[in-house]
Order: C-alpha cells, then sequence, then structure tokens
C-alpha cells in the first residue's frame, strides 16, 4: 500500500461488503429464475404458424455471363414512343445466368432483363439474385432477375467491423461480439418465432429484453457489483418505459398499422399491431438504455477508486453531472436517428406543402414522435436510479474531509515526510530546512496537499510526525 502512495499508481476498488453481496442476489436471482421460466414457458414450438397462402417463390442466386440487347415489344397504341425506347441498348435484352444455387447449380439459363421505371441496372459478372417459379404459367420464364446479390460485401463489412472491435476492445471487445451474437440468437430464435406464434408480442419483448440484458451485459462486463447496478437500472428503466408506452399508445389512440407490412401482419398473421409497436419500443429502448446504466455505475465506481472518502450524496452529484451531459449528447441521437429514418416521408410531407399541424397528426410520423419521446424519458429516468443504486453500494459513508490520516508505516522506507510535517513543536525555527524540503512544490510546502484543492484518491500525511 505504500509503494501506491509513493509511486502514485491506480488503487484497486475497495471490496463489496457481505451485506451488498447479499442484498444484490436477493433480487437479481429472483428476477434471473422468473426470467428464465417464462423463457421456456414462451420458447416456440417447431410447429410452423398458419400463414396465407401463396404461391411456391423460391430464391436461387446466380452470376451474369453475358447481356444481349433486343428490341423492345411495341404496345399498339404507343407504337412510335416504343420505337423510340427500343433505340436504347439497355433498355430491353435477354440475360444468361450460371445459377449457383438450387437443384440447377451450375447451368446457364437465360431470362429477360428487367425494365420500367426504377428498374436496377445489371452488368455482366454481377452476383445477382434470381426468383424461381416452378410452376409458372405458360410462355413466362421461370427465372426472373430481381436484385444484386450483396452476400460478398455484407460479409466483407462484418469482418472488418469484428476486426476493429477485437483490434481496440481486445478481450472486452471479444466479450462484446459473443454478446452480440447472443442478441441476434434470441432476436431470431425466440421473440420473431414466438410473436408469429401468436404470443402477446409485449409479453415476449418483456421477456426476451430481460434475458438479452442479463446474458449480455454479464457477459461483457462481468460478474460484478458495478454490473449488478447496471442490471437493475435498467430493468427498472425498461419497465417504466414500458408503462409509458402504453399508456400513450392509448392515449394518442396508435393503432400501430402504418404501412404494408404491419397491415399484412394485421390482418394476414393474426398479430397484435399495437402489441408490436409496444414490443418494438421496448426493444429499441434496451439497446440505449445499457449504455446509459452501463455508463452511469462505472462512473461512478471510478469516483470511488479516486476518492474512496466520498460519501453518497457526492458520488451522486458527481456522476449525475456526467449523466446529465451524457442524456443531452443521447437525446440529439435518438431524434437525429429517427428523423433519418424517416427522411423520404419528411421530403414526401414538404412536397405536399402539407399544415405542420396535418404532418404531425399523421399516423406514421406521430407513431416515430411518441417512439422517441417514450425512450427518452425512459433514458431520462435511467440516470438517476442507476446513479443512485451504484453510489448506494460504493460509497462508505463519509467525505473526503472526514477520513482519518494515514499512518506513518503507510511511507517507504527512506521517503522525505512532506513540509508540514515539520511543524514547530518538533523543531527550532532558525533550524535550516533539508535540501529535499526546499525542492518540494508550493503546493506541498503551503501544506495544501491535503486540502480540498488536492486531486482525488490523495490523503495527507500525519501533522507533527517525524
Amino acid at each position: 500500500m505504500g509503494a501506491n502512495h509513493s509511486h502514485g499508481t491506480s488503487v484497486s476498488p475497495p471490496p463489496a461488503t457481505h451485506k451488498t453481496v447479499w442484498a444484490t442476489l436477493a433480487v437479481l436471482v429472483p428476477i434471473a429464475l422468473m426470467t428464465l421460466a417464462a423463457l421456456i414457458w414462451l420458447w416456440p414450438s417447431d410447429q410452423k404458424p398458419a400463414r396465407p397462402s401463396s404461391p411456391g417463390l423460391q430464391q436461387e442466386t446466380g452470376m451474369i455471363i453475358g447481356i444481349y440487347a433486343k428490341p423492345c415489344p411495341a404496345l399498339p397504341e404507343e407504337l412510335a414512343a416504343s420505337e423510340t425506347a427500343s433505340a436504347a441498348p439497355d433498355t430491353c435484352a435477354d440475360v444468361r445466368v450460371r445459377l449457383t444455387s438450387g437443384a440447377k447449380a451450375n447451368q446457364t439459363i437465360m431470362t429477360e432483363l428487367p425494365s420500367g421505371p426504377g428498374s436496377q441496372r445489371f452488368a455482366a459478372g454481377d452476383d445477382v439474385v434470381l426468383v424461381h417459379m416452378p410452376q409458372n404459367t405458360r410462355g413466362a420464364p421461370q427465372y426472373l432477375l430481381s436484385d444484386h446479390d450483396r452476400s460478398a460485401p455484407l460479409w466483407m463489412f462484418v469482418a472488418a467491423f469484428a476486426l476493429a472491435v477485437v483490434a481496440f476492445g481486445r478481450w472486452r471487445g471479444l466479450t462484446a461480439l459473443v454478446g452480440l451474437a447472443v442478441t441476434f440468437v434470441l432476436l431470431l430464435a425466440f421473440i420473431i418465432p414466438a410473436i408469429l406464434a401468436g404470443e402477446s408480442p409485449t409479453l415476449v419483448a418483456i421477456v426476451g429484453s430481460a434475458a438479452i440484458m442479463l446474458t449480455v451485459l454479464y457477459l461483457t462486463h462481468g460478474f460484478t457489483i458495478p454490473t449488478s447496478m447496471a442490471v437493475l437500472g435498467t430493468l427498472a428503466s425498461l419497465t417504466i418505459t414500458g408503462l409509458l408506452s402504453a399508456v400513450a399508445i392509448d392515449v394518442a389512440p396508435l393503432t400501430g398499422i402504418t404501412d404494408d407490412s404491419s397491415f399484412m401482419l394485421d390482418t394476414g398473421y393474426r398479430i397484435n399491431a399495437q402489441g408490436l409497436l409496444l414490443a418494438s419500443i421496448i426493444i429499441g429502448a434496451l439497446g440505449v438504455l445499457d449504455d446509459v446504466t452501463v455508463t452511469q455505475a462505472v462512473t461512478v465506481g471510478e469516483l470511488a477508486i479516486a476518492n474512496p472518502g466520498y460519501s453518497f450524496g457526492r458520488l451522486y452529484r458527481a456522476a449525475a453531472r456526467v449523466g446529465r451531459a451524457h442524456i443531452a449528447s443521447v437525446i440529439n441521437t435518438i431524434v437525429l436517428a429517427y428523423a433519418g429514418a424517416a427522411l423520404p416521408l419528411l421530403l414526401l410531407f414538404s412536397i405536399g406543402e402539407q399544415p405542420l399541424g396535418d404532418v404531425l397528426r399523421n399516423p406514421v410520423l406521430a407513431q416515430e414522435i411518441i417512439r422517441s419521446i417514450v425512450g427518452t424519458l425512459g433514458l431520462i429516468a435511467a440516470v438517476p436510479i442507476t446513479t443512485a443504486l451504484s453510489a448506494l453500494t460504493a460509497s462508505r459513508g463519509t467525505s473526503s474531509e472526514e477520513q482519518p490520516f494515514s499512518s506513518a508505516r503507510h511511507r517507504r522506507r527512506g521517503d522525505s515526510p512532506p513540509s508540514d510535517v515539520w511543524s514547530d513543536s518538533s523543531r527550532d525555527a532558525n533550524a535550516p530546512v533539508p535540501s529535499s524540503q526546499s525542492q518540494r512544490s508550493p503546493l506541498r510546502a503551503s501544506g495544501a496537499f491535503g486540502s480540498e484543492s488536492a486531486p482525488l484518491g490523495s490523503k495527507p500525511w500525519p501533522h507533527g510526525h517525524r
């Protein structure tokens, strides 16, 4: 311990008391058991949900090996216009594609190049996605060119992302990637299938979010008291977010049906659109809540390490200032994220020159406004809750001014005591000052080393000790 004082190395955090550990376990263990029981109860079976009948369409991949231009077919009433359009070589063409998947892999097929407004442009050598219609009508091709195959570029960006995370975060970055994989598994294997199986979207979202939170936070940040306080803060804030979302959806009122996808899920699959909206708000809020709660818990822990004598009030006030700055930036981030997602819709409203009141009453925009406001209120609640819980477990109950002086045995042998040790009661006033004292900084020579202006974590030397 004396070496830490003399060399200024970091001080390890004080161990949590048995009372704190047992109180934390008494709260978290029942929550984890209830989450596990609900996860098992709601886990979807292998039985596929009932779906509306649709033609059997299959997607297959291939590569374009040749494009052959041809005249476009003429429409009787627009013959002249079509003759002009057929002069463009890429307006109508046949495409030869080598299939890379499906029953006819490595075989070549002929199909037509998509034409018309908004059609994508293709060139020889492009990897493409085709729609296979085995039971096609007479005269129609079995394969239709649908889209570009973006699998290779996506995997390249995923690999770059993983390398960057591991290179910067090292072991912590690797555990974060594992946590991200767990999140995707729970989303794809539990949340989405359970909702499609007819379970309540709200209940599935609550259970899935709790499972993601408990697994990812502990996997990424370790089984520690600060992580446990972040988990409790996230759970409390998520509960507040869910309650506010339910009230807002009922008061607004919002149906949750704003596009073709939500309409098809509501009518074809009998999924409650309002519950689906509430579930999307809860899951979306979780991604930002754990960022805020972990930051607050770690901030309180670092403040407690820097000055072990900070009381609950001082820890809370110092960490709350950090939380306010964090929330101010996160609010702007949330608004910009939703504005970016709704930018095409905002452009359409601007082109139509609709009054602002009519724009805000639009169900699509009103839903995004409610989503952002409710999510922000949950974030605001997360700061004081997590900060209070973390400060309660990290504080020792006394301020730095009330801490007892360190004993002389904490100094290394041969170290010179600071200037305030040489008091008038222990030496002659006319005695010369040792050379080591004459080289000390004015802060130490004035006896201010142990004052309020000293760095966090510093402790005063005992006055009058020789």
